[in-house]
């Protein structure tokens, strides 16, 4: 089974080749020329789908699977912000450190050191037989202060639930245990060998 990522994020293709390494996995840059995909859906699960069914499309070999993932951090006391646009948090191209300084600021406006949030995983999958999405979760509590290289995005800032440390000083392997995208993948992998085995 061929599965295309829909990402050019190469923090996420890292992630997914970790979690899939029994799978022919192949990013959609190494097999279509660059185009631009518009993420303009009102939920990761909608973002999701309009990133896997664009490079679908774009597909001369419809027997791939292509699978896409959008996902981000959503913080209580700003209303669920950033959220979808955990990505362009701090405007249409701003950097991971950009994205991260802002949400650090929101905080230090509220005067709140530490305060609940989760990560939110949605992992659509567009093949010939359809198009199917799933979704995994992961909570905790942000902080207002960066700790740790490990991770990437709002890893640093982020603490799981039942843990002192943030992503970005917890190891990969703990981190892959937790990961919202792990999560989504280990359903994602449910869908994809039912559709295997209904050849």
């Amino acid at each position: 089974m061929e599965i295309v990522l829909a990402t050019a994020n190469s923090g996420k293709i890292k992630e997914f080749k970790s979690y899939m390494s029994e799978s022919n996995l192949a990013s959609y840059m190494d097999i279509l020329e660059p185009f631009e995909i518009v993420e303009n859906g009102d939920s990761f699960k909608e973002n999701a789908l309009i990133k896997a069914r664009a490079v679908y499309e774009r597909l001369k070999d419809k027997s791939k699977i292509v699978i896409a993932d959008d996902s981000g951090i959503s913080v209580d006391i700003l209303g669920g912000e950033p959220g979808i646009y955990s990505a362009r948090y701090a405007g249409v191209g701003a950097s991971s450190k950009q994205n991260l300084e802002k949400l650090i600021s929101a905080l230090k406006e509220k005067n709140l050191k530490k305060t609940s949030a989760f990560y939110t995983a949605a992992i659509a999958i567009v093949c010939a037989k359809g198009e199917f999405c799933v979704h995994g979760w992961m909570y905790g509590d942000v902080i207002d202060e960066k700790r740790g290289e490990n991770g990437f995005g709002y890893d640093p800032v982020f603490i799981p639930l039942g843990y002192k440390k943030t992503l970005g000083e917890l190891n990969e392997e703990i981190k892959k245990e937790l990961s919202h995208r792990s999560k989504a993948l280990e359903l994602a992998k449910i869908v994809m060998k039912t559709l295997e085995e209904r050849k």
